[in-house]
């Protein structure tokens, strides 16, 4: 009984060891990443890749009826493997309700990381979920960093609330608008049309599918739309970003404290490729106009 124990201490040992090495064979410090974002990762040694996963246990959700389990895709993860020269590569997906996305998302983007697509993956789940792509490139403890804050953010949201909120914070907009379309104009500098009240600007972008010439009346556009009072409002909308905008732009609309709700794409095999974000804001038709401005400043419109 003896031999078999040391046998069996023998083998943990050696597999600890392996793994260990094969953990610094990847070239990433995976020993810093659990440090820093607080959890236990998981090895995959042959694509060379360590995953930090985030279940979201703390609260209950149901699609269909049905109690979804976290294994079932409701988990937030990580994964770090090595990027170019001394830096670090990251992609993962985060689990958020409604009211954590935008704070989450700033969390993200104001510490080194990009957000890549924002959606939902389930129908019929109450309360909504979605789902916020992350990816990036730099330091280990830059990147671990990020992580663990988009994660900390999450349990301060859920502390001070542990059922996800039903609304945005605000002053009811009234049901019947009348938007001065005039400032709109000369902040956006575009024009825009009127009804009933209310207020839209749409901007085309240039693209081409198939060889053929698409803008604006073919849905690549960036628009703005307004409703409420001058005073009491608020915007939605959709920009068409390029790639290398998307960062600047979301950061951009976070800064003014406006919403974003999407990040996808409408097309396939358009050139140059375009991502599509939609947001909403609330406040006064001047801040959100120069909110939408600051945003538009960061594309080659």
């Amino acid at each position: 009984m003896k031999i078999a124990t040391q046998m069996v201490f023998g083998v943990l040992v050696g597999l600890a060891l392996l793994t260990r090495a094969e953990a610094q064979n990847i070239g990433i410090d995976t020993k810093k990443i659990e440090e820093l974002t607080g959890v236990k990762g998981a090895l995959n040694a042959e694509e060379k890749v360590f995953k930090v996963s985030f279940p979201r246990t703390d609260v209950k959700v149901s699609v269909d009826g049905w109690t979804m389990k976290p294994f079932m895709g409701l988990t937030s993860w990580a994964a770090f493997t090595k990027g170019t020269g001394s830096h670090a590569m990251i992609m993962g997906d985060l689990v958020v309700f409604e009211d954590e996305v935008n704070a989450v998302m700033s969390a993200a983007v104001d510490n080194g990381l990009e957000v890549t697509a924002l959606h939902n993956h389930f129908f019929f789940d109450q309360p909504n979920v979605y789902f916020m792509h992350i990816g990036g490139h730099g330091s280990v403890e830059m990147l671990a960093k990020a992580v663990r804050m988009t994660q900390d953010k999450i349990k301060e949201i859920r502390a001070s609330s542990p059922e996800p909120k039903k609304g945005f914070q605000g002053t009811p907009i009234s049901a019947e608008s009348s938007i001065d379309g005039k400032t709109i104009d000369q902040l956006l500098g575009y024009s825009g049309q009127a009804n009933a009240g209310m207020y839209k600007v749409v901007i085309g972008r240039r693209a081409k599918h198939g060889g053929t010439a698409v803008g604006k009346e073919m849905g690549v556009n960036t628009w703005a739309a307004f409703a409420g009072s001058n005073e009491n409002a608020f915007v939605d909308g959709d920009f068409a970003v390029l790639e290398d905008e998307l960062q600047s732009v979301l950061k951009a609309l976070r800064r003014a404290g406006v919403n974003v709700v999407a990040i996808h794409h409408h097309m396939t095999h358009e050139q140059p490729r375009y991502i599509f974000l939609h947001y909403w804001g609330r406040g006064s038709t001047v801040d959100l106009a120069k909110a939408v401005r600051a945003a538009l400043d960061q594309t080659k419109h």
